[in-house]
């Protein structure tokens, strides 16, 4: 299909989603769960394809982790479609009702955005998030993922079309864009005509490649230079464990660490064994002059690493003398996604929650919990790292907006 057939059919069908009833959504969405758990060894099969494309083009081991699919992975796909039904639908929802003088009453309504569009690279399970967030909130959706998944994210899209043809609904609720040349993709930001709002995600270049040229109103996703600050009075058995599973769980996600802040006063108690450990998860570091004599293996930090989101394992380490410089250094190279302190001190904890400027701030606890899922959300169609209308992980209510109701008995304006 050329782009304006998928424009123009995705038009078509957004009356039908618009005034879907909750519980219609809520069956689709359950088997749908099922119907992927079915298919998963035919998901599993062009999964390999596309991985073993991308070891064959030399692909990062953090990238071929956001590609790969396991039967876990899959299953969670499932899950996150199971939670989604189990949500409250916000679409419909009366968010106040005042009475003017005139006798009007004026209140909101929650409505559907319309027709939806993402932009995203090698992560196939963005497919099937996709589709279940716009599918509960009255949402068509357009998907274009990238070459390196596009096997996967057609076995996916297929399962999920299958679904909703079983259940007497369109199939162009939900709608693949399998043309992946960059032209394409140019030529997708441009459909204003279609699509209501658009959403990359994936790296620096493409969230900036979708920002500057887009006709559609982008909400913007961002990437991740994710901190973690430990201060003099942290307990550094918990910094560590929790530094260690930031960096390496998974690296090649958004919300892992990619930079570690060390107050001075520990650096000789904490530095020399979290090298250590970092280097039997084979983490290469890169370190200012203060941490470098301190961590076996460094290598200098360079001006760059300060803001860099390395998707590998890498970690830059930064010394400070104290919590303000902490907090400078942060806000200074930071994407304004996920920031962490570990600490003791409750005027620390309090300072940090209030002036780092981030969509997820943390105290004690690991950057990889910024997530929809972990929220609570269900899936998320991405974390907003912008300040209008969405921000920090987008579950269902991102995906809506309102529209003023009013009631009246006759009244004109005079």
């Amino acid at each position: 299909m050329t782009l304006e057939e998928i424009g123009t059919r995705a038009r078509e069908a957004e009356p039908v989603i618009r005034v879907l009833p909750t519980a219609v959504k809520n069956r689709v969405l359950h088997k749908a769960a099922e119907n992927l758990r079915n298919h998963t060894e035919e998901i599993l099969r062009a999964n390999e394809s596309d991985m073993e494309n991308g070891r064959a083009r030399g692909m990062s081991a953090g990238l071929l982790d956001r590609l790969q699919l396991t039967q876990k992975r899959v299953d969670q796909m499932a899950e996150g479609l199971e939670a989604l039904a189990d949500l409250e639908d916000p679409v419909g929802e009366v968010t106040g009702m005042k009475k003017r003088p005139n006798g009007l009453l004026i209140g909101q309504k929650r409505v559907p955005l319309g027709v939806v569009g993402i932009i995203y690279e090698a992560r196939p399970n963005v497919t099937a998030d996709a589709f279940g967030l716009c599918f509960k909130t009255g949402n068509v959706v357009i998907l274009k993922g990238g070459s390196d998944a596009i096997s996967s994210n057609c076995a996916i899209v297929a399962v999920l079309q299958e679904t909703l043809a079983e259940e007497g609904l369109p199939k162009d609720l939900l709608l693949l864009i399998e043309d992946t040349s960059r032209e394409t993709t140019k030529a997708f930001m441009k459909m204003n005509r279609y699509v209501d709002v658009l959403i990359p995600r994936g790296g620096a270049g493409l969230i900036r490649t979708v920002v500057e040229n887009s006709t559609i109103p982008v909400i913007e996703t961002g990437t991740g230079n994710c901190h973690i600050f430990v201060d003099e009075t942290a307990d550094l058995d918990m910094a560590t464990s929790i530094i260690l599973n930031a960096k390496t769980q998974r690296v090649g996600v958004c919300n892992a660490c990619e930079s570690l802040v060390i107050h001075e006063k520990i650096k000789d108690r904490l530095l020399p064994e979290l090298a250590r450990k970092l280097r039997e998860k084979n983490v290469e570091i890169r370190a200012d002059e203060q941490a470098l004599p301190l961590m076996e293996g460094a290598v200098a930090a360079t001006e760059e690493d300060w803001g860099r989101e390395y998707l590998d394992y890498i970690l830059s380490v930064k010394t400070v003398a104290g919590i303000d410089e902490a907090i400078a250094h942060i806000n200074r190279y930071n994407t304004k996604h996920s920031e962490a302190i570990i600490t003791e001190n409750y005027t620390n904890a309090q300072r940090f929650l209030e002036e780092v400027d981030a969509a997820a701030v943390y105290v004690n606890a690991s950057t990889r919990f910024t997530d929809g899922f972990e929220f609570g959300y269900g899936a998320e169609i991405g974390i907003s790292t912008q300040k209008l209308h969405a921000r920090g992980p987008m579950g269902l209510l991102a995906l809506t907006t309102t529209k003023y109701i009013i009631y009246g008995n006759g009244q004109i304006r005079e």
